[in-house]
C-alpha cells in the first residue's frame, strides 16, 4: 500500500506538471495571437474604430466594452462582420449606428487573430476563435472563401487620362503607404509605409528596396508609430513625422510627436540613419479625433512648415479623464514653422491657427500658401485656406476652428457644444468653390464636399498642359462616412485654380475634375516632369462595401515634355 500511495502521488505530480506546462503553452500561444491580432487591427481596423477601440461617436460603433460582442453570439457577430462586412442598423451600448463596414481582407488565421485581440481588449469578455470557425462562418457571408474576397478586391482598371497626359501603373505596393518623396529628378521615389518602413523605388526598373524599418529609428516602447509626414530636402535629407500614443504618461495619455531627419548617405546614394530632430507632446485627442502632426515641406522662404491637426472633432471636451478635457492646445489645429538648419529647436513658431486637419499644403507660383483640410463629422465643407504667415510682432491669423466652419455666422453652431468664440476674434474664411466640380450639386461651398477628405496637393506652373496649368492638383481620399445624399464623394484628383475675390480680401477658385475614379488617392508627388499618385487601397467607391488591400502608384506623363526646371 505505501508503494501504491507513492506511485499515485508521483502520477499526480507528473499530471500536474503536464497540466501546468500545457496551460503555460496555451497562455504563450494566446499572447502571441493577441500581439499578431493587435498589429492587424492597427493596420486594418483602427482607421474607423481607432486604436483605442472606442470607435467614432454616432458613426462607427465602439468595440471597447461593447455589448454587441458579449454573450454566446458576440464572437460569431464579430467574425461575420470582419469576413462579410456589415450594413444596416445595429445598436451598440444603447446607441444606434447605420453606417457600413466593408469586409476585411484577411485570411482565416488572421481573422481569428484579430478577433482574439478584440475579444481580449478594452474590457471585453474574451474568447479564442479558431481558423476553422472563421472558415465555417465565412460560408454565410457574401464572400464564401478568402480567395473570393481577394478576387473581389482586385485592382480597378485605370481611369481615362486627363487631356494632355498619358497614364500608367508604375508600382503595386505590398504594404499600405502614406507618402512619397524624391529629389525631383524622376529617377527614384522614396515611399513611407504606414508602419514607418521606408522603401526606395527605382523608376527605371520598377524595383523597390527597403532602406529601413520603424524599429531602426523609432522607440516603439512609447507606442505604435503613426508616420504621417515625409519629405526629401535640398540637402538630400529625408524628414519623417511620427506620432505615438504614449500610454505611459500620467495622469494623461499623450500624443508624442517626433520629427526625424536622416544623418548619413548610403553607398548607393540613399539617405539613411534617421535621428530625432525635434520632439514635443500634448494630451492625446478626445476619443478618435487625434489627427496628429502630418505634412512638412520647405517653403519659398527656406523655412520648414509643418501641419498639426486637431485633437477634437469640433472643440468638445470629452469625458475620459485620461484624455484631457481642454479642447485644443497651443500646439494643435495650427501650422508650425522652423529653421530647418537649427540644431535643437525648442518649440515651433505658429504661423496660422484654426486649421482643423491639413493633410497637405503647397505654394502657388506667386509664393502664396494654401492648405486643404478635413472638416468635422457635422456636414460642414472640407476647407481650402489661404495662409499668410504673420509679420514680426503680429499674431497669426485664425481660420475659425473650432468656433466657425465655412463662412457660417457665429450663431450657427456645428454642435451644441461648439465653444463660443473669444470676444473680438476675427476669422479668415476659406476659399470659395465656384465650381463646377468638387461640391454637391446646388451647394456652392467653402470649399469641397463634406467628408471628401482632401489629401495630397501640388502646384502646376505654366509649363504643364492646358487646361491644368497654373492650378493646384488636390487628391481626395474619399468619404469614410455615409453622406446624407447617399452618394460617394472624393476618390478623385481636382484641379483648383485660385483667384482673388472681387474685394481683394480672400480667394475663390475654379474647380474641375482632373482624374477620376481613383482608389483613395492619399498623396501626389511631382518628379522628373511627371506626376505620381499614391493610391492607398483598391476600391474606388465606399458604398460597394469592398475591403482594404495595399494600393499602387500611378504615373502621369505630359504628352509634350516640359521645358526648363
Amino acid at each position: 500500500m505505501p508503494v501504491l500511495k507513492r506511485d499515485a502521488i508521483a502520477l499526480f505530480i507528473v499530471a500536474g506538471c503536464l497540466l501546468a506546462a500545457s496551460t503555460q503553452a496555451e497562455e504563450a500561444d494566446l499572447s502571441v495571437r493577441i500581439l499578431q491580432g493587435q498589429k492587424l487591427f492597427v493596420s486594418q481596423c483602427a482607421i474607423c474604430h481607432q486604436v483605442t477601440g472606442k470607435g467614432t461617436p454616432g458613426v462607427y460603433p465602439p468595440l471597447a466594452s461593447s455589448d454587441y460582442l458579449q454573450g454566446n453570439g458576440g464572437k460569431e457577430r464579430l467574425i461575420k462582420a470582419v469576413t462579410g462586412g456589415l450594413k444596416g442598423k445595429i445598436t451598440v451600448n444603447g446607441k444606434a449606428y447605420d453606417n457600413q463596414m466593408p469586409a476585411v481582407v484577411l485570411d482565416d488565421a488572421q481573422v481569428s487573430d484579430v478577433a482574439t485581440y478584440v475579444l481580449h481588449s478594452w474590457g471585453n469578455s474574451g474568447g479564442i476563435p479558431t481558423a476553422q470557425e472563421v472558415k465555417r462562418l465565412r460560408l454565410e457571408s457574401e464572400f464564401k472563401t478568402y480567395a473570393e474576397l481577394v478576387k473581389a478586391n482586385a485592382y480597378e482598371p485605370l481611369p481615362v487620362a486627363p487631356s494632355g497626359f498619358d497614364l500608367k501603373e508604375t508600382f503595386r505596393l505590398t504594404d499600405f503607404a502614406t507618402r512619397l518623396a524624391s529629389d525631383g529628378k524622376g529617377k527614384k521615389l522614396y515611399i513611407l509605409g504606414q508602419s514607418g518602413t521606408v522603401w526606395r523605388l527605382d523608376l527605371a526598373t520598377h524595383q523597390a528596396k527597403k532602406l529601413f524599418s520603424a524599429e531602426d529609428y523609432v522607440d516603439t516602447s512609447h507606442g505604435d508609430p503613426s508616420p504621417y509626414g515625409f519629405m526629401l530636402d535640398p540637402k538630400n535629407r529625408l524628414w519623417m513625422v511620427v506620432n505615438q500614443r504614449n500610454g505611459r504618461t500620467e495622469p494623461l495619455l499623450t500624443n508624442e510627436v517626433t520629427l526625424f531627419r536622416t544623418t548619413a548617405i548610403s553607398s548607393e546614394g540613399d539617405p539613411v540613419a534617421p535621428k530625432p530632430w525635434f520632439k514635443t507632446q500634448y494630451p492625446y485627442g478626445i476619443g478618435p479625433y487625434n489627427h496628429g502632426v502630418s505634412h512638412l515641406a520647405i517653403g519659398p522662404d527656406g523655412k520648414l512648415y509643418v501641419s498639426s491637426g486637431s485633437r477634437t472633432d469640433g472643440g468638445e471636451q470629452g469625458t475620459d479623464p485620461h484624455l484631457g478635457k481642454m479642447g485644443e492646445t497651443g500646439l494643435t489645429s495650427c501650422i508650425w514653422r522652423f529653421d530647418p538648419e537649427a540644431e535643437a529647436p525648442s518649440a515651433p513658431e505658429i504661423v496660422a491657427r484654426g486649421i482643423r486637419n491639413a493633410w497637405s499644403f503647397a505654394w502657388d507660383g506667386a509664393g502664396q500658401m494654401f492648405t486643404a483640410s478635413n472638416g468635422p463629422d457635422a456636414d460642414a465643407c472640407e476647407e481650402m485656406d489661404w495662409i499668410v504667415p504673420p509679420k514680426a510682432g503680429e499674431s497669426p491669423r485664425h481660420h475659425g476652428f473650432p468656433y466657425q466652419f465655412e463662412d457660417w455666422p457665429l450663431s450657427r453652431k456645428a454642435y451644441p457644444y461648439t465653444p463660443a468664440a473669444p470676444s473680438g476674434m476675427v476669422f479668415v474664411h476659406p476659399v470659395v468653390n465656384l465650381g463646377p466640380d468638387g461640391y454637391f450639386a446646388g451647394k456652392r461651398g467653402h470649399t469641397f464636399h463634406p467628408h471628401s477628405s482632401p489629401a495630397g496637393m501640388v502646384w502646376l506652373d505654366g509649363r504643364w498642359p492646358e487646361p491644368w496649368r497654373e492650378s493646384f492638383l488636390i487628391g481626395r481620399f474619399g468619404n469614410l462616412l455615409k453622406p446624407a445624399s447617399g452618394d460617394d464623394c472624393g476618390f478623385d484628383v481636382l484641379s483648383v485654380r485660385p483667384e482673388k475675390t472681387p474685394d481683394g480680401k480672400g480667394y475663390q477658385a475654379q474647380v474641375h475634375t482632373f482624374l477620376s475614379p481613383l482608389a483613395r488617392p492619399l498623396d501626389i508627388h511631382m518628379a522628373g516632369g511627371k506626376l505620381f499618385i499614391l493610391e492607398y487601397t483598391r476600391p474606388t467607391t465606399f458604398k460597394d462595401g469592398k475591403g482594404w488591400l495595399p494600393g499602387r502608384i500611378l504615373e502621369l506623363s505630359p504628352k509634350v515634355q516640359l521645358s526648363g526646371k
